[in-house]
């Protein structure tokens, strides 16, 4: 469902516990909201707790959770992170997106 780099991995461990979650135990929640100028934009934070509908995912040791209605638009994305000059942060690379906003924080399909 949704892949998690080695670099992703790396600062997800880092910000859950510096927030005081257990990354072997708590989640990374992906979702999908309206906005954004492209249309739709993501949404990522740290959870301990699974919703009714939530679907649960593991990769490369990390615990992804989705809400059921943005599971269609994340399939096959790629958790990334930059921590290059030009822009620090996660990164979504989805191959549904038909469309991305220059920041990469928005899409459409």
């Amino acid at each position: 469902m949704i892949k998690v780099s080695d670099q992703a991995k790396v600062k997800a461990v880092q910000l859950m516990t510096e927030d005081g979650f257990n990354p072997t135990e708590d989640y990374i929640r992906v979702g999908v909201k309206s906005g954004g100028c492209s249309g739709l934009e993501y949404v990522l934070g740290f959870d301990n707790k699974k919703e009714e509908g939530d679907q649960i995912f593991e990769d490369n040791g990390i615990k992804i959770v989705v809400e059921k209605k943005a599971i269609l638009y994340l399939a096959g994305t790629v958790l990334e992170y930059s921590g290059g000059l030009n822009g620090k942060g996660f990164i979504f690379n989805n191959p549904n997106a038909s469309r991305t906003c220059g920041c990469g924080e928005s899409f459409s399909l």
